[in-house]
């Protein structure tokens, strides 16, 4: 089989299961807008050192931090994980979208840098937040459409993807501290 068949039977593919996911929604919220409403669960424990096995769904992880950090380098850190979801996130909705709007895309890759400060972390310095100070992405896509045509998609996945919201916008978190006694 040529690699160019491969190439147009793996983006018809690609293009029904986009078609068929975004029929069902549609007419699973047109039947009972409540179905839009999704809850995600996600657990997790200790381990290693400053380590932490993820369950979310039937997948399970393992998160930790370089040494430097108190960690045994075992998996990537909590703060590349973030970006990782935000990169991966901004996949999926670059992918919805074109396909939404017509758009084509031969690659598409994405990168972030981020900038953290340990003071905040380790709170040595309190006017420093234990956070990103700024996250940078840097996408890249290659396809027939006109830089308009991808500044259009860039528009819409800017205005949907969830976890650039959640990384970009206050999210209101509450805590319920148990214990054993």
């Amino acid at each position: 089989m040529s690699e160019t068949l491969i190439d147009s039977t793996l983006e018809s593919v690609r293009a029904e299961k986009l078609t068929a996911a975004g029929t069902a929604w549609g007419e699973r919220i047109a039947a009972n807008t409540a179905s839009a409403a999704l809850t995600f669960k996600t657990s997790g424990i200790s381990t290693g050192s400053v380590s932490s096995e993820i369950t979310a769904g039937k997948h399970r992880f393992i998160v930790d931090e370089p040494e430097a950090l108190a960690g045994d380098d075992a998996a990537a850190s909590p703060v590349e994980f973030a970006l990782g979801a935000l990169i991966s996130c901004q996949v999926v909705v670059y992918r919805l979208y074109a396909h939404q709007l017509g758009i084509t895309i031969d690659s598409l890759e994405i990168s972030a840098d981020a900038d953290l400060d340990v003071r905040g972390l380790f709170g040595i310095e309190k006017s420093v937040r234990p956070g990103f100070g700024e996250v940078r992405l840097r996408v890249t896509i290659d396809g027939p459409e006109s830089r308009e045509r991808y500044q259009e998609l860039q528009s819409a996945v800017d205005a949907h993807c969830p976890v650039l919201d959640i990384i970009s916008n206050p999210t209101p978190v509450s805590i319920e501290l148990v214990t054993a006694n």
